[in-house]
């Protein structure tokens, strides 16, 4: 018996090459499989629902019928913290999102992410100055790990001496993300619920720390706002401050994962950005729609009936949006499974789109344009050791868990 195209999404064994099933999906643009979530694959119908208001990012509005199988995971994710505004609906998603984009961005921080772009570069050359033996180079562990973790810390206002054990934290959380099959499940949720408390326990501490002595980050920011929507209570800043360091750094390591790994096996397109660093900029659009660092959207609701496409999606029902099927549709992009920076029309929906789209996306474009054209112009023929490289387990961060390359020295 053939297994249902849902779970192929999920079946490990298709990670390394989930798009010829996002084919097949687009073929029933609306897809439901028995008492299972509604899936959505084609670019327009995706993107006309990410700006629906009768979509809902709130998991209480769930229908208790509907079985979405990863729905339980995500109520694991949560349970030591309470939700961020990435799984709220307005108005609070609204309230919570503007005080966070106070200290982040236009128009009352503009230059916040573009004036960290020389720590940005001296923290992408120290990563590369240590990288040590170039006959085996694991790019994730040594490189597109650490970067975004170590940004994110700087931004936060982390305490260097501290970053190590932000770091721990971090890796235990991002790894309890990836659905093991092999592993206790009641042992695994221990480890990543200790995580999250001790995580939350330290955030607490300097949260209070920076209350009293501001500093010139982000979470004395945060802290100590008296804007038009109030000061945020401790534990929206500590799901606030949770969130960013989530969604701050898991996106960014699968983005320069995958970026780079699309660039080895285009060799052609990597010599052009080796010579010419701007090409970074349309290289990572492209990149965000031909191998986008989330996959699918899940464990959105319909607080509607919604007719989409000849198929009506009750209210109540579990809806996922195939963001990476979507970003390959050939009713929207010309030769949608070929890499081409050079396209002229890159409207992607790799960062989302709606009151949902990434927070972080300013950032995430920047470490990632400065990541890659680093790696370009200082690996000596840099080539893969392993194609395909080993995946993470999971389904909708998708990206490889370890990617073996090797060069032939380190540029200056």
């Amino acid at each position: 018996m053939t297994p249902s195209l849902l779970h192929q999404i999920l079946d490990y064994a298709n990670r390394a090459n989930p798009y010829p099933i996002y084919e097949e999906l687009r073929k029933t643009p609306v897809h439901q499989e028995a008492d299972g979530p509604y899936v959505v694959s084609t670019y327009y119908e995706i993107r006309s629902l990410l700006h629906d208001p009768r979509i809902s990012s709130d998991a209480r509005n769930l229908a208790s019928t509907t079985h979405d199988p990863l729905a339980e995971s995500a109520q694991e994710e949560e349970s030591a913290l309470p939700p961020g505004f990435l799984r709220l609906d307005p108005p609070e998603h609204d309230r919570l999102r503007r005080m966070t984009n106070r200290p982040f961005g236009p128009p009352h921080s503009p230059r916040r992410v573009d004036g960290m772009r020389q720590e940005l570069h001296d923290i992408v050359s120290g990563l590369i100055d240590g990288i040590g033996d170039t006959g085996r180079i694991d790019l994730v562990d040594q490189f597109s790990y650490p970067f975004p973790v170590t940004v994110i810390c700087r931004l936060l206002g982390v305490p260097r001496e501290d970053e190590a054990r932000f770091h721990t934290w971090a890796d235990t959380i991002a790894a309890s993300l990836d659905p093991d099959p092999d592993a206790d499940p009641t042992e695994r949720g221990k480890i990543s619920h200790d995580a999250r408390m001790q995580l939350g326990m330290y955030l607490a501490g300097l949260i209070e720390e920076r209350r009293k002595n501001p500093k010139d980050d982000m979470l004395s920011e945060l802290a100590t706002a008296k804007g038009q929507d109030g000061p945020m209570t401790t534990m929206e800043l500590l799901s606030t401050a949770a969130l960013l360091l989530i969604a701050g750094h898991e996106t960014t390591v699968n983005l320069i994962t995958n970026g780079m790994l699309t660039l080895l096996r285009n060799p052609d397109i990597l010599q052009r950005l080796r010579t010419d660093p701007r090409l970074a900029v349309p290289i990572v659009e492209e990149l965000l729609r031909f191998e986008p660092p989330v996959q699918l959207v899940p464990q959105r609701t319909t607080v509607a009936d919604i007719e989409i496409h000849g198929t009506t999606i009750p209210k109540g029902a579990s809806l996922w949006l195939v963001l990476a099927a979507g970003n390959r549709d050939p009713q929207r992009f010309e030769n949608p499974d070929r890499f081409d920076p050079d396209r002229q029309d890159i409207q992607h929906l790799g960062l989302g789109s709606g009151i949902h789209s990434c927070f972080g996306a300013p950032l995430a474009r920047l470490e990632a344009q400065l990541a890659l054209s680093e790696l370009a112009r200082r690996l000596e023929n840099p080539r893969l050791l392993e194609d395909p490289p080993s995946y993470r387990q999971n389904a909708v961060l998708r990206g490889p868990r370890h990617l073996p390359i090797a060069c032939d020295g380190i540029r200056p």
